[in-house]
């Protein structure tokens, strides 16, 4: 194993809190998105989500997946051309991996695909003491998702973004208020489908917190796409606040915190979660009427 990943698992760990599988699985992460800039994916494609958010923007919560946009829709892509260079960089950086495309039996627009590594054989490979490793099962895999919206809404806005692990690279990305208006999407798409993800609401406040406002066109092309709304006036801020409010009100939030309290390090962080709390979030929340 190569001591640079050595050293990004180590500081991985360390940021966890000894969880070794969550270390290994974003040292993964991290190797592939090197692989997927070095094999030419960003130049049709952005990087998003939580994982996008962590990485770029310090968000404190593991997540589990690689989730990206394309520039423009492509309901023909397929994952083909870069899980070659995506393998070859995991096996140069140390892994044994298996890599395949899910191929669907309905249309869909996302298209997916995993890459599965044994936990146990590369924890050892990272010097991880046995006396942990002995505790894992033998066939135990450690799985990495990545999603490609193949359909994207108009109004996003991108970036370049820069990465220093496992070695500086460069990628394209959402901008911070397109990354809010994907995340908002989630919140309120969700909860019109009556589920609730905790993960969703964490990163609402923290992009909050972030002053980064959120991109109001991208966010209405995107709720029209799915039919949450089918209003012929454009989506204001008044509008959306509203909205955002009646989500708060539907909202478990004891739900959502058992949600969430695997991905975060600190439990006590959800203490002050409740409806007062997100109507006081939302009062704070800034919001961009234009794309750049």
């Amino acid at each position: 194993m190569r001591e640079a990943t050595v050293q990004l698992f180590e500081s991985y760990l360390e940021k966890s809190n000894g969880a070794v599988d969550r270390a290994l699985s974003e040292t993964i992460q991290s190797i592939s998105l090197l692989g997927l800039s070095r094999g030419g994916f960003f130049s049709d494609a952005a990087f998003y989500g939580g994982t996008a958010l962590r990485l770029l923007y310090h968000l404190d919560r593991f997540s589990e997946d690689l989730d990206f946009s394309l520039t423009s829709p492509n309901k023909a892509f397929s994952f083909g051309a870069v899980l070659s260079p995506l393998r070859d960089e995991l096996q140069a950086f140390g892994f044994t991996v298996d890599i395949q495309e899910h191929h669907k039996k309905q249309a869909s627009p996302i298209a997916s695909a995993f890459i599965k590594a044994n936990t146990r054989i590369h924890l050892l490979k990272v010097n991880v003491p046995r006396a942990v490793t002995d505790r894992i099962h033998r066939d135990a895999l450690c799985k990495v998702k990545l999603e490609v919206d193949i359909d994207p809404p108009p109004h996003a806005e991108y970036e370049a973004a820069y990465i220093d692990e496992p070695v500086p690279f460069s990628l394209r990305s959402y901008s911070g208020p397109a990354l809010f208006a994907g995340k908002m999407d989630a919140v309120l798409s969700r909860g019109w489908l009556n589920r609730v993800k905790g993960r969703d609401w964490f990163d609402f406040s923290f992009l909050v917190r972030k002053n980064i406002p959120l991109l109001l066109p991208h966010l209405e092309a995107r709720l029209r796409q799915k039919g949450v709304y089918k209003a012929d006036a454009p989506l204001d801020e008044a509008r959306c606040i509203k909205m955002i409010d009646l989500r708060i009100d539907s909202v478990d939030f004891e739900a959502a915190k058992a949600d969430v309290l695997p991905f975060v390090p600190q439990a006590r962080d959800l203490d002050v979660w409740s409806k007062d709390y997100f109507r006081h979030v939302l009062k704070n929340m800034k919001f961009k009427d234009k794309v750049e």
